[in-house]
């Protein structure tokens, strides 16, 4: 009975960590057009909310580029070290009510991630309802 009792509590709380974990970690992101890697994402928790940071970018001759076209805060920092990924809550298997920064273009957008797998992150970036926006693929960097 204690063998049962113990290997039914382990998988509980292994299942309440696993998911959390899955979703944190290094991500590679891929560019829409070119279809190259373009940087390597640290996503975290902080504070029960989920983030996103720049921590590599994989193009030599962009390893310094500035977002140049944000507003606010963001504006003219190096993209290196950005937080792109902004506020993000668990909603089930998704991850939503949060923003996404397009350092390129220099917008926020609504934003909402899940996994597709243990090794893909399906991330969706919009603008007002989720149907009009654009999805990408990160895949996790082991």
């Amino acid at each position: 009975m204690r063998k049962y009792l113990f290997t039914v509590l382990f998988i509980a709380v292994a299942g309440m960590f696993s998911t959390q974990a899955q979703v944190t970690g290094r991500w590679k992101t891929i560019d829409d057009e070119t279809k190259e890697a373009k940087s390597i994402v640290e996503v975290y928790e902080k504070d029960g909310k989920i983030y996103g940071k720049v921590v590599e970018i994989l193009n030599p001759a962009k390893k310094d580029s500035k977002c140049q076209n944000c507003k606010g805060e963001d504006k003219d920092k190096p993209i290196l070290g950005l937080t792109i990924i902004k506020g993000l809550k668990k909603d089930g298997n998704e991850y939503t009510d949060g923003d996404i920064l397009d350092p390129q273009k220099g917008k926020l957008y609504s934003c909402t991630i899940k996994l597709d797998g243990n090794d893909k992150l399906s991330v969706r970036g919009y603008m007002g309802i989720s149907l009009i926006g654009r999805s990408q693929t990160w895949y996790r960097v082991k």
